[in-house]
């Protein structure tokens, strides 16, 4: 685990990206859809308070990152869940003792797929067990106050229809979840592309200075995180993938030169085992075209 500092009283809690490690052996979602690819959880700390931003990929993750807080003071946690994913709310027991908010959308599937979850039957091994839920719930807005610095809360449907992204009004800083990830997103619901695209456009509007995706370059994140050009690639990459059903020469073309211009604009990185979930994106979208 890396304790990065993109910003003043912002602590990132960075894992993975790390050459030859695996959290276990076999196919597992903790190194699959999290550690391979890079993961960060963050708090917003102001005093003796903070908000952590998901809660990572174990309970023992997130007992580090409480440790690391409270030896710099902070006595008071509120949890903030980005989404359903099971590589953001896993360490939450780490914080059973604490208000836990999510949108209404993240507490209903997680309470609905609490028995496979803790069994390991949603996404295969490991399980989360105890799953803790939310214990306070938004629908559209919510605001929150750490210290002196006021959060609003925003549900969007981007990668998943529950979605929770942390906006910091004053700094004009956004933690965007899973929302936007680099090197490219993970369609987990392609049936939603038109939705993923409207929330972008509301994403957008907020026009950020800065963003702290979930999945992202530590380097960059450690630096202060993305440009909002990160809204206009991830924008750019699914209207490639919305085409790429009538498009056989589209679904062709290698990532690398999908994201070129992005790339040598900044907006994006490129880091190769991002090639995979490309190849999915194109699975997912062409098979569920009508």
């Amino acid at each position: 685990m890396r304790v990065l500092r993109p910003a003043d009283g912002i602590v990132a809690f960075y894992d993975g990206r790390v050459e030859g490690y695996r959290f276990a052996e076999g196919l597992n979602w903790v190194d699959d859809g999290a550690l391979g690819l890079g993961i960060a959880s963050y708090a917003i700390v102001d005093g003796d308070e903070a908000v952590v931003y998901d809660t990572h990929v174990t309970v023992e993750h997130a007992r580090f990152v409480r440790r690391t807080l409270e030896a710099r003071g902070v006595t008071r946690f509120v949890v903030v869940l980005s989404h359903k994913h099971l590589d953001h709310v896993a360490g939450t027991e780490a914080f059973a003792d604490c208000e836990v908010v999510a949108t209404t959308r993240t507490a209903e599937a997680l309470a609905d797929r609490k028995d496979a979850i803790e069994a390991g039957t949603l996404a295969g091994p490991p399980g989360i067990a105890p799953l803790v839920l939310p214990t306070r719930t938004f629908e559209d807005h919510m605001t929150l106050d750490v210290g002196r610095r006021r959060l609003e809360l925003i549900h969007v449907d981007i990668h998943s229809d529950d979605a929770a992204v942390l906006w910091l009004p004053a700094e004009r800083l956004l933690f965007a979840g899973d929302t936007l990830e680099d090197t490219v997103t993970y369609v987990s619901e392609p049936e939603g592309l038109d939705r993923h695209l409207a929330g972008l456009d509301a994403l957008a509007a907020l026009d950020p200075d800065r963003i702290l995706p979930n999945h992202g370059d530590p380097a960059v994140i450690a630096a202060g995180g993305y440009p909002k050009g990160l809204i206009d690639a991830t924008r750019d990459y699914l209207h490639k993938l919305r085409r790429m059903p009538d498009e056989p020469d589209l679904r062709a073309t290698p990532l690398t030169e999908l994201i070129a211009a992005d790339v040598a604009a900044g907006r994006l990185t490129y880091y190769p085992p991002y090639e995979e979930v490309h190849r999915e994106n194109v699975a997912a979208v062409t098979t569920s075209a009508p």
